[in-house]
């Protein structure tokens, strides 16, 4: 049975709500060095100890996790109170934590508001496996895609997160799952990466990453930073419905691998199950594949295919997707269709799946077929909601019920 714990009662929720939209302070977080070396400049630090001050706020946010100034002991105490005065390094408040029973947790989490705006809620995934543990990260709240086979796509966009929103993620995962090291260790210590539980990150949570590209942009370099939180551009992951003009451009400012969502092997087809195809139809998509940098057998592109029951799952379908991807180094996703109320479609028949997927690989793709995970807490692919669009109690028992009698497979 999944686990779900609602970790704020009204009246807290209703007070820390109150209190985030009165505090205006910009964050640190989620800023690139030079960003935040202005942010200090700006703030009355001195410019000879600025990049000092930065090297040291960095260590304590990304390597040691602090989200309090005055744990910041190597800083001076009036430091510490103009930086408390200026800036802010809090976190998200976790509204619901969900551990689906394969250990997949979905966290809820509710950021503050942003001038004029409401505060905004938006949920991250947490997928443990053998050897590593993924976290899917959400890069806006809700979606203008329509992609007709995605639950996230019928929640109609709020805003993009900020590249703060973005970072605080990931940070928050981290401390959940202990990956960062207690305060009384000594202060040089960094938990080594076989050690850690997050060790890749893909940016296929709720939005299209790429559609707010600065701040998915800093926010990634910052994942990436050697001094930071560390983690190699080969364990950071984008995925994209499409957004052909940035492609190649966050290759190159990023070096992070690439995941495209493909999910059809025509154009008629992908105009209807992912609309953006109408403005960059797959001539386009697949050209800015072929050119992305870096791109090897080392370093291949992931092509995720959602498998829809009597859509795009025939040994044609499977034949047209070799020849597409010919020439491109590639690995195909093949994805069982994680059902939702309110979906017209149907996963197709796992018979039918290792028939394409034994195709592929005969044909010398690389080609798993992704096992669902945390489907009871509606934490699978194509699955995410935020609180502010959860679905009704009655369809929630509709799914739920649906589980139980071995039809969400």
């Amino acid at each position: 049975m999944a686990l779900s714990l609602d970790l704020t009662d009204k009246k807290t929720r209703s007070t820390l709500s109150a209190n985030q939209f009165m505090d205006q302070r910009p964050t640190l977080v989620g800023l690139t060095r030079e960003q935040m070396g202005e942010a200090l400049r700006e703030a009355g630090v001195a410019d000879k100890q600025v990049r000092m001050r930065t090297q040291q706020l960095w260590h304590w946010l990304y390597i040691r996790g602090v989200d309090d100034f005055d744990l910041m002991s190597n800083l001076g105490k009036d430091l510490r109170a103009l930086l408390k005065e200026k800036f802010t390094i809090a976190g998200p408040e976790v509204v619901e934590e969900q551990i689906s029973v394969d250990g997949t947790c979905k966290w809820l989490m509710r950021f503050p508001s942003r001038g004029a705006g409401a505060p905004v809620e938006i949920e991250t995934v947490y997928i443990p496996e053998e050897g590593r543990g993924t976290l899917c990260v959400s890069s806006q709240v809700g979606c203008t895609l329509t992609c007709t086979f995605c639950h996230t796509g019928t929640q109609k966009l709020v805003r993009n997160l900020t590249s703060g929103e973005i970072v605080a993620q990931v940070i928050l995962a981290r401390k959940r799952l202990g990956d960062f090291p207690d305060l009384d260790t000594p202060a040089g210590a960094i938990v080594p990466s076989e050690g850690r539980k997050v060790t890749n990150i893909v940016m296929m949570g709720m939005g299209e990453p790429l559609y707010n590209y600065d701040n998915v942009r800093d926010a990634m370099n910052v994942f990436s930073d050697g001094d930071g939180l560390s983690l190699s551009k080969r364990r950071v992951t984008l995925s994209t419905s499409g957004v052909v003009p940035n492609i190649i451009k966050i290759g190159e400012e990023t070096g992070a691998m690439l995941a495209i969502s493909l999910h059809a092997v025509n154009d008629e087809l992908r105009d209807v199950l992912v609309p953006i195809n109408k403005k960059y139809p797959l001539e386009q998509l697949l050209d800015a594949c072929r050119n992305y940098p870096g791109l090897s057998n080392a370093r291949r592109i992931t092509f995720e295919y959602v498998m829809l029951k009597g859509v795009n799952d025939s040994l044609a379908d499977a034949k047209e997707l070799v020849r597409l991807l010919k020439g491109i180094p590639s690995k195909i996703n093949l994805i069982p269709f994680n059902k939702w109320p309110g979906s017209d479609y149907e996963c197709s028949d796992w018979d039918k799946i290792e028939e394409f997927a034994d195709f592929i690989n005969a044909n010398g793709y690389a080609s798993p077929i992704r096992t669902p995970r945390g489907q009871d807490i509606l934490a699978a692919c194509g699955q995410l909601k935020s609180e502010s669009e959860r679905m009704k109690k009655t369809e929630r028992l509709a799914y739920e019920a649906m589980m139980i009698a071995g039809h969400g497979d």
